[in-house]
């Protein structure tokens, strides 16, 4: 048993021997019927926030003013909400009151009916009131009710419907697809932190390829990410790309990723994000700079997202390089282990490997470089230096911009395995570099 599942069952114990109802409650009951193991539990209760608090030493009360909080047990945290019906959402994602309810009636305010299914972990009974068992085993995801409703109350609903159907590889049944595709728009107005959060999921977990089929299928790509959009019909030299344009191209690469970090798979989503913009039909189709104007691109889509400094840095980088690695066998050993050295490089050889099986399928590139990179240890790509400024110093130079200069030239015949020693180094410093 799980960490979390045994503290959840314990939550629900303590709750039941004190007189009130407590469930297992949405995707870790849809989990646990398809034979999946739950990250997390949450709780369903009769229990008011306040006999909540009364029974539990650790309780966050953050969500207390819509029935939800969090139980500490141990390292584990659970999240425990009341049996609820809501009032009405004005703002397309809370609602402006809730009352509390019975599990019914809870069931019937929620998304999806495969999120609606509850579980008594004492009894060991399932409990479903929204059809979620039947939908389940037909593999489908069907709002809860009306499913224009549903996607009023709350917007980001639109972006989870294809998150849940891509993650599950469900189908989406006609009538809840139809309204996504009528409400599409409506995501704009949801805030860039919950996106990134489906996104990210989206992009993570298995199935990435059909997330952003849906995601096109649906109209919801244009609004959330117009830039990738904008690479349907995009024409490549099919002697390089013979699989087809470059949103062809970008969701086969989607298909064949594996699932992996958000920065690897924003770096697969995003690598060719700027040939739109330069796509210019020469001797040939060409992309001159789609790198830089990618990189550039990316930068502004993560910042959009809301995604961390290091985040970003990560992604442009990624981007910006994608076409470099693509080179290697030609690069000078100096620049060849600094490439190695980047703490991105794993990722980057990730990206260079799906990005040439999704393409011409020539890996000769990624296999030279991958053998290379496990053969040179540590210290051969980031060896001791052989001069350091303190040493320039004692040299007798003077400290300046002079210094990064001599110092990235003698590294870079170190690593090239011109020089060897201290002294070496310190006369070819005093040999190239005049004193001033």
């Amino acid at each position: 048993m799980s960490a979390s599942r045994e503290a959840a069952l314990g939550v629900c114990r303590r709750l039941t021997e004190a007189g009130h109802r407590a469930l297992f409650a949405g995707g870790c009951v849809r989990d646990e019927l398809l034979g999946n193991l739950p990250k997390d539990y949450d709780v369903a209760t009769s229990a008011k926030p306040d006999e909540v608090e009364k029974l539990f030493k650790r309780v966050i009360t953050v969500g207390k003013a819509f029935g939800v909080q969090v139980v500490q047990i141990g390292d584990v945290n659970i999240e425990v909400a009341t049996f609820r019906w809501d009032g009405p959402y004005l703002d397309g994602r809370r609602p402006v009151t809730v009352e509390y309810r019975d599990e019914q009636q809870d069931a019937m305010r929620r998304d999806f009916t495969v999120n609606a299914l509850f579980f008594d972990p004492i009894k060991q009974e399932v409990l479903d009131y929204a059809g979620g068992r039947e939908d389940l085993a037909k593999q489908v995801i069907r709002a809860v009710g009306v499913a224009r409703d549903r996607f009023m109350e709350d917007h980001l609903r639109l972006l989870r419907c294809v998150r849940f159907a891509a993650q599950l590889d469900f189908a989406i049944v006609p009538e809840t697809f139809a309204a996504v595709k009528e409400l599409a728009h409506l995501i704009k107005k949801t805030s860039p932190e919950r996106v990134r959060d489906e996104l990210l999921r989206i992009l993570t977990q298995s199935h990435a390829h059909r997330g952003f089929m849906l995601l096109d299928e649906s109209g919801l790509l244009p609004h959330l990410l117009p830039e990738i959009s904008a690479m349907k019909g995009v024409e490549q030299p099919p002697e390089f790309h013979p699989e087809g344009d470059v949103f062809v191209h970008t969701m086969k690469m989607l298909e064949m990723m594996d699932t992996s970090s958000p920065t690897l798979a924003l770096g697969v989503l995003l690598h060719d994000v700027g040939k739109p913009r330069t796509q210019t039909f020469e001797d040939r189709i060409r992309f001159n700079g789609h790198e830089k104007v990618g990189a550039e691109m990316a930068a502004e889509i993560c910042a959009r997202l809301r995604l961390s400094n290091a985040e970003i840095d990560r992604v442009v980088w990624l981007v910006g390089q994608h076409m470099r690695v693509s080179a290697a066998q030609e690069m000078r050993e100096s620049k060849l282990k600094r490439l190695i050295r980047e703490e991105g490089f794993a990722e980057l050889l990730d990206l260079l490997r799906i990005d040439c099986a999704s393409s011409h399928r020539r890996m000769d590139t990624y296999e030279w470089l991958r053998d290379r990179a496990e053969k040179l240890g540590p210290e051969e790509v980031r060896p001791m230096p052989l001069v350091t400024g303190n040493d320039l110093i004692a040299l007798g130079y003077t400290p300046g911009p002079k210094f990064a200069e001599i110092l990235r030239a003698i590294e870079d015949l170190q690593l090239e395995g011109v020089l060897m020693t201290r002294e070496q180094a310190v006369e070819h410093v005093c040999k190239n570099w005049p004193k001033t």
